[in-house]
């Protein structure tokens, strides 16, 4: 039989484009497993506790209804979008028009990606702080536009210096990423921050983006601000928010943006050309998340937290550098002296060890030198690794 081929050359705006790196994280994994290796995972950001009986029952009983099975609207439905305003109300007394300033989202990522690709032409500049959530940069260059990184340092609590950005790069900007709580830093951000972030944006005409899916991952007494609260906002500004980190509903797929009408008008206009959005029941349950009982976030978080301590004391007794996190489900630790690169070092944990965290440069260049550690894993294994990397540390092979 003949062969038959073809030299399949990609799109130029994806041609350099890397694999995400998670991706290529869980196929070594696998590998080790393979070998019968126990790996811990402490590098992917997702909650391992499930969501509350009473909204996993609302999705069942609206699945069993014969009316739920069709199609629904890009964009989510009436009443979801009526449940985020509800949610922003009643978390951050931000009052919203459902139908033009909320948008649903299959999962705030794919809003963050389609929100780039609707609003950058070639040539344009998007100010992507450094180091971040990749896809803020990825989907920036895959719309052909340039990244210009603000630094996020520690001495800056992890904040980006907009004074210290070109006047000629502020002009060309069309888009400012920013993402408080923070992934990967933990880092928060005030009000004052954001107000002052606002008056940029609007001195230079630029729409700026705010993704805050850790609001509601905070701990002790401390409770996540949203940008919307700043007066102004949401003729300036858009905010994407999550149900993943939220609600513990990572495989939901719910996401929201909301804010600037004009902005979730174009969003909405890219998205009604790519997807169909959600089985209603999936929305059903979202609706009630958002809009039920809350209380049941307290405790989640004192778990969360428990964890947060428990590395954070092991870190520190090892010689990491930490600002421990007031919220998010990660900390961000800076390597001890002489340690190598955070890839380097990363790789030579997860092989001698079986523990796997998230080298800090994956999300930049000024990531370099530290790693992150998520929260996401059962208490008892989490001490588990922290207990094996006290030993390869102290007792090296």
């Amino acid at each position: 039989m003949k062969s038959r081929t073809i030299d399949l050359q990609p799109a130029t705006r994806i041609a350099d484009i890397k694999p995400y790196y998670f991706t290529t994280l869980a196929e070594r994994i696998q590998e080790l497993k393979a070998r019968n290796v126990d790996v811990i995972r402490l590098d992917m950001g997702a909650p391992d506790l499930p969501p509350p009986a009473f909204i996993t029952e609302a999705l069942v009983e609206s699945v069993r209804k014969s009316n739920t099975h069709s199609y629904t609207s890009s964009g989510g439905t009436p009443a979801y979008r009526q449940a985020i305003a509800t949610y922003y109300q009643q978390r951050f007394n931000v009052s919203l028009d459902p139908q033009t300033e909320t948008l649903g989202l299959i999962g705030s990522k794919e809003g963050l990606f389609n929100l780039n690709q609707a609003l950058l032409n070639p040539g344009d500049v998007a100010l992507v702080p450094d180091p971040a959530y990749p896809v803020y940069k990825a989907s920036s260059r895959i719309a052909g536009a340039e990244v210009f990184p603000l630094p996020l340092l520690g001495a800056n609590h992890f904040l980006p210096d907009l004074g210290a950005i070109p006047a000629k790069i502020a002009r060309k900007a069309k888009v400012l990423w920013l993402n408080y709580p923070n992934n990967p830093t933990g880092a928060i951000a005030s009000l004052d921050f954001f107000s002052r972030a606002l008056d940029f944006a609007e001195k230079h005409n630029i729409v700026l983006c705010h993704d805050n899916p850790y609001a509601d991952v905070c701990f002790e007494d401390y409770h996540a601000p949203s940008l919307m609260q700043v007066n102004g906002a949401k003729e300036i500004a858009v905010e994407f928010n999550s149900l993943a980190k939220a609600f513990n509903m990572a495989g939901w797929r719910l996401g929201m943006v909301v804010g600037n009408p004009d902005v979730i008008r174009v969003l909405n206009t890219y998205k009604s050309q790519v997807d169909n959005a959600h089985f209603e029941p999936v929305l059903a349950g979202g609706i009630t998340a958002l809009t039920g009982e809350q209380t049941w976030l307290l405790e989640r978080n004192q778990v969360y937290c428990q964890r947060r301590d428990i590395i954070v004391s092991t870190l520190c007794e090892l010689g990491f550098h930490i600002d421990t996190p007031q919220a998010t489900i990660y900390i961000w630790a800076q390597l001890p002296q002489n340690s190598g690169s955070s890839v380097d070092f990363c790789d030579r944990l997860l092989r001698q060890t079986g523990v796997s965290t998230a080298p800090g440069v994956v999300y930049g260049e000024h990531g370099g030198g530290y790693l992150r550690i998520s929260l996401g894993t059962p208490t008892p294994r989490i001490q588990e690794a922290m207990d094996r990397l006290r030993n390869w540390i102290t007792h090296p092979a």
